[in-house]
């Protein structure tokens, strides 16, 4: 059970510094509040409740939160409190260059910096797209004042002529398609609008969807709210909910950091293996485990994913979608499956003010094709493999449930690109010299590199290949990839090319071995022709000059420790400020 002990209520609060008392600078900030049509009383020392909105239309995953927005203020009026909504940064995955990911950062200290230095008690983090949610989460823990997250849903299923079209899974699946000769550039075009038809993030167990269930999983949002589609009706009812709940939070004093601890992370880690989730996952809840505290590694994602079954059958490791997932019970019902496996640190403390286990101990699984029992599992082993070896000495990983079996234990012949442009310039070349067996390789497409660690990693194969019938190869690279997308795929191989990693200097027709149950990566040349490699090689990527990319350039740090800059480790807290008059 929770040791957890709530705060004598009532009490002051963080907020009357800014708004309880009678001084010129309480009645400078209550007058200006107050132009908004705010009755005086809800200045009585209440709790004040920041709502901390995505939403944005150039983040379609998120451009339905001002709907959700308005929900949580019902619940958070109805509780006692005062809602204040605010924007902050809003890193969309599918329209921001050069990623998204470079922007995560960006987001992360807008949420604490707002946090800090606004008026307020308590916070509900809007979120969806796929970077909001650790951001957010990554900016909340550094603060660490009562938060909860609400997520903002994924999108119905696609279907096109009678067949699930996962958001993703389905564009990296037709493209190869396209390559191969097995479908037209017409057809391809009808299943665009086939692919997102409403609003709300992606349908697969994509990056969005995982980190929902991470946002649920390490306790940070309601039992349930992972899964409920973006426009069923529950999703503003957890909206409403959430708002009545934060409140309660508030006048408890329950912190993230009462929360999200290691026992926490280590339900987080289990529950990703249980429902094939994102490579990405493994990057931010390093990075949110930075924040709140918690030392969490590799080798931790590695030990305590190794035996997790992977149970959820969902793209791209199974061929369900978040629809199905939530009919079926959702995430409630993995939890409860890993707790009666032994999977599980019970008393796990949520938002909810109960343990994860009082959360889901009743729930019932309505499908069992959806969410399989452990002996009908995808896979047997669904955690994220951690790889090391000479050419990832600081680690790699690969996403056992997305891939191929047969390649799991692999020698191969590298065909190497230098960058992601000098992959598009020769993958479709019909004189490339590669086949089904080698190994391709592509290098500075990490933090540093790209710049901002692009999802280029899951590289699609050369025509010739996909002609030949062949669907997967070895890959690997310093890339991420996306959620959404499969194949045996070797990621986040640190340290990356751009720092000098050993990844730098693999050459055309290098040897790389990957055996997946030894959890070994390793370049077949002589150590010491690699160290001689080492201290002959040059950087390749011109450095930044100026402007957000060089603050990311030099502050960065490796995918292995989940790609924060290294002055925002560790929770800065919630004091108070100096009066700005």
């Amino acid at each position: 059970m929770s040791t957890f002990k709530p705060a004598v209520w009532p009490r002051k609060l963080r907020s009357t510094e800014w708004f309880g008392g009678n001084s010129r600078d309480h009645i400078y900030h209550r007058s200006w509040m107050k132009n908004q049509g705010l009755p005086a009383d809800l200045f009585d020392g209440r709790p004040v409740i920041g709502i901390c909105n995505t939403w944005s239309q150039l983040t379609p995953c998120n451009a339905h939160l001002r709907d959700l927005a308005e929900r949580v203020k019902h619940g958070i009026y109805e509780a006692g409190g005062l809602p204040l909504e605010f924007p902050v940064f809003s890193a969309g995955e599918s329209s921001l260059r050069p990623t998204a990911m470079m922007y995560r950062n960006m987001a992360a200290m807008d949420v604490e910096e707002a946090l800090r230095a606004n008026p307020l008690d308590g916070v509900v983090l809007l979120a969806g797209c796929d970077k909001t949610t650790p951001a957010l989460l990554m900016g909340a823990a550094s603060v660490d004042i009562p938060a909860i997250v609400v997520s903002g849903g994924p999108m119905l299923n696609g279907w096109f002529r009678g067949e699930r079209v996962g958001s993703g899974t389905a564009l990296w699946q037709m493209s190869e398609d396209i390559k191969a000769g097995k479908m037209s550039r017409e057809d391809f075009l009808e299943a665009e609008q086939s692919m997102s038809r409403s609003p709300g993030s992606c349908n697969t167990m994509g990056t969005a969807s995982t980190m929902a269930s991470m946002a649920e999983a390490l306790g940070m949002a309601l039992s349930g709210n992972a899964a409920i589609p973006a426009v069923d009706s529950r999703r503003r009812v957890v909206a409403h909910l959430t708002g009545r709940r934060i409140v309660q939070m508030v006048k408890d004093d329950l912190k993230p950091s009462d929360i999200m601890t290691r026992q926490a992370f280590e339900n987080a880690i289990r529950v990703n293996g249980s429902i094939g989730g994102s490579t990405n996952a493994v990057i931010h809840l390093l990075a949110i485990a930075g924040r709140v505290g918690v030392d969490l590694t590799l080798d931790d994602w590695d030990r305590l994913g190794q035996d997790i079954p992977t149970i959820v059958n969902l793209m791209p490791s199974g061929k369900y979608l978040m629809e199905e997932f939530f009919y079926a019970g959702g995430l409630p019902v993995v939890i409860r499956m890993l707790g009666e496996g032994g999977k599980l640190h019970k008393g796990a403390l949520t938002v909810s003010g109960e343990t994860i286990w009082e959360e889901v101990k009743n729930v019932r699984n309505w499908n069992e094709d959806v969410i399989r029992p452990v002996d009908k599992a995808l896979t047997a082993k669904g955690g994220i493999a951690v790889l090391r070896g000479n050419l990832a000495p600081r680690g790699a990983v690969l996403k056992p449930s997305a891939a191929s079996p047969h390649l799991m234990q692999h020698r191969g012949r590298a065909v190497v690109f230098e960058d992601i442009d000098d992959y598009k310039a020769k993958i479709n070349d019909e004189s490339l010299d590669i086949d089904e067996n080698c190994v391709m390789v592509l290098k500075n497409c990490g933090p540093r590199g790209y710049p901002g660690m692009a999802e280029v990693g899951n590289m699609g194969l050369p025509p010739k290949v996909l002609r030949k019938g062949i669907t997967d190869m070895v890959r690997i690279s310093d890339a991420r990839m996306s959620g959404t997308a499969y194949g045996t795929v070797v990621l986040h191989t640190t340290p990356e090319a751009a720092a000098g990693g050993p990844l730098a200097v693999v050459r055309n027709g290098d040897m790389i071995e990957l055996d997946v149950d030894a959890r070994r990566i390793h370049l077949d040349i002589p150590d010491e022709e690699l160290r001689q490699r080492l201290a002959e090689w040059q950087p390749t990527v011109e450095a930044p000059t100026s402007g957000y990319i060089k603050l990311f350039h030099d502050h960065v740090e490796g995918a292995d420790s989940g790609a924060d800059f290294d002055f925002l480790k560790g929770c800065r807290g919630a004091g108070i400020p100096k009066d700005s008059h």
